[in-house]
């Protein structure tokens, strides 16, 4: 497994695992991620297996030191092979220092135990978050100059 770049012509690609990794109405559109890419500050890194996409992490750098994980997202043949971390310390080198958040559904337990192995701390509860019925916890993380705690 390595981390790259984005490249437009992933664009598509990165669309469709998005489609498999969230239900619809959770999943972003292919305008969704469009809008977020063209966002000040925002940046995608890709996770590979060979030639093939296995992965991506869009971020954004915020204003005032925070940053802002939109998503993650990992096929479900490639969790637990250590690309979620790859991708997430890849982003934390990108944006530190800053306070970095993120949401993760509060039904997704799996989810929860990788952000917390990875030092995020729950701060809230985001009730109604997902398609205005589904929970969310707000996380968060402070990262150093070095995008480490």
């Amino acid at each position: 497994m390595i981390v790259r770049d984005y490249l437009p012509e992933d664009f598509t690609i990165l669309c469709e695992i998005d489609r498999r990794c969230f239900p619809p109405g959770i999943a972003y559109s292919p305008d969704d991620i469009e809008i977020a890419l063209l966002q000040p500050g925002s940046f995608v890194v890709v996770g590979t297996d060979g030639p093939q996409i296995a992965g991506f992490i869009l971020a954004r750098r915020e204003r005032g030191g925070r940053a802002h994980i939109i998503t993650i997202d990992v096929l479900k043949e490639h969790r637990r092979s250590g690309l979620g971390t790859m991708l997430l310390e890849e982003a934390h080198r990108r944006l530190g220092p800053a306070r970095v958040i993120l949401e993760v559904a509060v039904d997704n337990p799996a989810a929860i135990a990788f952000y917390k192995k990875q030092g995020y701390v729950a701060l809230r509860l985001l009730k109604r978050y997902y398609l205005d019925r589904d929970d969310a916890w707000q996380m968060q993380k402070e990262l150093t100059a070095d995008g480490r705690r």
